[in-house]
């Protein structure tokens, strides 16, 4: 399974190869939605995550776009939400096409099983894997 990781901070990114990689999955990194919709337009990805503040092109920007131009590419939605916290930006990306949101900060495992949730079940809208 090939998944994108697309968050601003380095470690988180890390982490995230690391920790998805030991589940089996091919994952590639992505600094901000610039770097991830250039991957996109170079190879197929099963799956996207998205982290929603980040610099130069923020992640709802990059969900509405990989939305119009990947429609059937499954998106998961993660945040922190920085002040406001994350349930009004995890809202906001539902809204705007988001498969699954995942507030931070979240286990690996977590992730994992909600990667292979959401691909298992096809990119139709599920639940918050924080229910």
């Amino acid at each position: 399974m090939r998944v994108l990781f697309v968050d601003d901070d380095e470690p988180l990114r890390e982490m995230a190869r690391h920790g998805l990689s030991q589940a089996g999955m091919a994952v590639s990194l992505a600094g901000n939605g610039h770097e991830a919709l250039a991957q996109l337009e170079r190879r197929s990805f099963d799956v996207t995550v998205v982290d929603i503040l980040m610099p130069e092109k923020e992640g709802l920007e990059t969900i509405m776009e990989v939305r119009k131009r990947w429609p059937d590419l499954p998106v998961i939605a993660i945040s922190g939400g920085g002040q406001r916290g994350a349930s009004a930006f995890l809202s906001t990306a539902k809204a705007f096409g988001a498969h699954l949101t995942l507030p931070k900060p979240f286990e690996m495992s977590d992730l994992a099983a909600a990667i292979e949730k959401l691909v298992s079940q096809g990119a139709e809208p599920q639940a918050d894997a924080a229910d």
